[in-house]
């Protein structure tokens, strides 16, 4: 009877479980040289906070805690990458400027960034677009890999090289804006 009851409960439990919000974005490592050009293109000084928005495995956060000694957030929505980005810090020896945290980018608060770095979807960066408008402090820089915001004019793009692509030859390119004055 008692067995009977607690599996006749188990879905009502479960419907009220948070539900984990899987990733919207497939995982796509930032290239080294794409993570330096999105990082000179950002300007990024020592005083700087960089913010990486879906970071993976903490290429670029760690990268200007390295050149920079920049201290950096890392936020990703799954573990696994937070795990290894944690592991990288580490190995890099940067752990003591770098942190990553788990989270969904539309809830996670970044509003101490200077600097926000992204290599998301187009349809991420437009859903995303409002919230880096509303939280993040005029001038902070914002640097994309690839896509646009659509009709938020980037201030600067920049072309890298050939792409590996021996179909299209295409470049990679990478836009910049600036949080304008409130």
């Amino acid at each position: 009877m008692l067995r009977r009851t607690l599996l006749a409960a188990i879905p009502a439990l479960i419907a009220q479980e948070p539900k984990r919000r899987q990733p919207d974005v497939p995982y796509v490592p930032t290239t080294e040289a794409a993570v330096r050009e999105m990082l000179k293109l950002a300007k990024v000084q020592k005083s700087d906070i960089v913010y990486d928005l879906g970071c993976g495995d903490g290429r670029i956060v760690i990268t200007a805690a390295k050149e920079y000694g920049t201290k950096g957030v890392g936020i990703d929505i799954d573990p696994q990458r937070i795990k290894e980005a944690k592991e990288n810090a580490r190995k890099a020896g940067v752990e003591h400027l770098v942190r990553f945290e788990e989270k969904d980018l539309f809830v996670a608060d970044f509003s101490e960034a200077t600097v926000v770095t992204l290599f998301l979807l187009p349809r991420i960066n437009l859903q995303l677009k409002p919230k880096l408008l509303k939280d993040l402090k005029p001038g902070t820089r914002v640097v994309s890999n690839t896509f646009d915001m659509g009709d938020w004019k980037a201030e600067k793009e920049v072309n890298l090289g050939e792409s590996d692509d021996e179909y299209t030859g295409l470049s990679q390119k990478f836009f910049l804006w600036t949080i304008p004055a409130k």
